[in-house]
């Protein structure tokens, strides 16, 4: 992914958005600002940061790392609470891994066919 990362370059295509689709744009923007509002939340900045990192680290989005590792920094966060943001969402994967794994057990069909071996 990093041969494509450009953190300067790649705001440049937001002009895209802003060519095809300005009104979904402009209600995105909206949106992220008030869940990132530094102030009127219940759940202060730097834990909305810390868990916008930890989605982040979940589903791999260098964007949102870079973003939200800066801005859970200047929201106070210190590198133990980074480290401890990424521990929780590699937690949550592998539990998620775990979790799918059963389900693969589950959709094989393996408990029926050794139910129907353990009763000939």
């Amino acid at each position: 992914m990093s041969d494509f990362f450009d953190r300067e370059g790649d705001r440049a295509y937001t002009r895209d958005y802003k060519e095809t689709t300005p009104d979904v744009l402009a209600a995105f923007t909206a949106f992220n600002d008030s869940v990132f509002a530094p102030e009127g939340r219940e759940i202060p900045l730097k834990f909305r940061e810390l868990i916008a990192l930890a989605v982040g680290i979940t589903t791999q989005c260098t964007y949102c790392i870079d973003a939200h590792s800066q801005a859970a920094v200047r929201a106070g966060a210190s590198k133990t609470e980074l480290a401890e943001a990424a521990w929780v969402a590699t937690a949550i994967r592998a539990g998620g891994g775990f979790a799918h794994g059963r389900l693969g057990f589950k959709l094989s069909g393996i408990h029926e066919a050794e139910s129907v071996h353990a009763h000939v």
